[in-house]
């Protein structure tokens, strides 16, 4: 038994699945059980579980493109912008003011956002892979400078829709679950099956661990990085769109407001080194849910805004703890001397 629980806690998603486990296992005794209700109203599935897996769906999304770009030893900060655009160029095509001719079509206006999304994530692998600029600077540009792309495209207001084939993509429902649930499954599906049947996730890790010598080995590393920087836009784009919906407007200051350090906290929950290297798609979206647990804890317990982030900075520093193997050991050495110690003693 204790030898299967050794081979288990190898697995990067263990600790942070413990750590969902403990939060929401928190959340049912603080809530006296009823967190754990799920109710069915007209065939759909409604209860605080299903609100996390529903608003931590964007969150997935972000965390999948972000894994890729931190496994190579970059970052994208810009994600949250990139939202934002892809939002304001959905909701201004469905209202009419960008292409008329379009006639306000749901299927025009969510492909050339994503397209969009796509292009922002070229340029952020045009500026790392072949300019060679620092990733945090590189997409520090388009961080500041998208919101205000979304804003030309909006023309400074907020773009209210209404349109029930663009409110599907957040508040539709399959099989009583909600849609972007589906979203999630089919990005992860074929990002896993890209990365676990060919070469590419080797090729991503090579180059995260070294990739100076990863050239020399004949990896094309700066094609590498542009492709995965485009996909992390094509990743914000969704998210975007998701968010959009729901909101069933474009709101280009609040969009993704700060949405990327949420998504670099969930890549590190998941146990993705900042630094590059060994990754894992399914522990970050269990880091994603961790981020969007922790949310729906901090206003289920009615905590006030202002100490919000307080509250929640320090559970993120303990989950940290948890699953940092030099702190572990730290531990496990004073517990082991302190027990020397009264044996001795004795």
């Amino acid at each position: 038994m204790q030898s299967k629980l050794k081979k288990l806690t190898k697995y990067q998603f263990f600790w942070p699945l413990m750590v969902l486990l403990l939060i929401i296992l928190i959340n049912g005794i603080i809530s006296g059980g009823s967190f754990f209700q799920i109710n069915i109203v007209d065939g759909h599935l409604y209860g605080r579980l299903i609100d996390i897996l529903r608003n931590g769906s964007k969150l997935m999304i972000l965390a999948t493109g972000m894994t890729m770009v931190l496994a190579t030893g970059g970052t994208d900060i810009s994600v949250g912008s990139v939202m934002a655009i892809s939002g304001a160029i959905a909701c201004c095509i469905i209202d009419g003011r960008l292409l008329p001719s379009a006639g306000g079509s749901v299927a025009v206006a969510v492909t050339l956002a994503l397209l969009a999304g796509l292009a922002c994530g070229i340029w952020n692998g045009f500026l790392v892979a072949k300019v060679k600029i620092q990733p945090i600077v590189a997409t520090m540009i388009l961080m500041v400078a998208g919101r205000g792309i979304a804003q030309l495209v909006t023309q400074g207001k907020i773009v209210t829709i209404n349109s029930a084939g663009y409110y599907y993509i957040n508040g539709g429902y399959i099989l009583g679950l909600p849609f972007p649930l589906y979203i999630v499954a089919f990005v992860v599906l074929i990002t896993l099956l890209f990365v676990k049947k060919s070469a590419f996730g080797l090729f991503v890790e090579s180059i995260g661990c070294n990739s100076t010598a990863s050239k020399f080995t004949g990896i094309k590393v700066d094609n590498i990085k542009w492709a995965i920087y485009a996909f992390c836009g094509l990743m914000a784009a969704l998210a975007g769109l998701i968010e959009s919906a729901g909101i069933k407007a474009a709101d280009c200051n609040n969009c993704g407001l700060m949405i990327e350090l949420d998504g670099i906290l969930a890549v590190a929950i998941g146990g993705t080194s900042l630094a590059g290297g060994r990754f894992s798609i399914p522990a970050s979206l269990i880091g994603a849910l961790v981020v969007q647990s922790i949310t729906t804890t901090v206003l289920a317990l009615g905590i006030a805004p202002e100490i919000t982030s307080v509250f929640k900075a320090i559970v993120v520093v303990i989950i940290c703890l948890i699953q940092s193997k030099e702190f572990k050991e730290m531990l496990t050495k004073r517990f082991a001397g302190k027990k020397g110690k009264a044996v001795a003693q004795a």
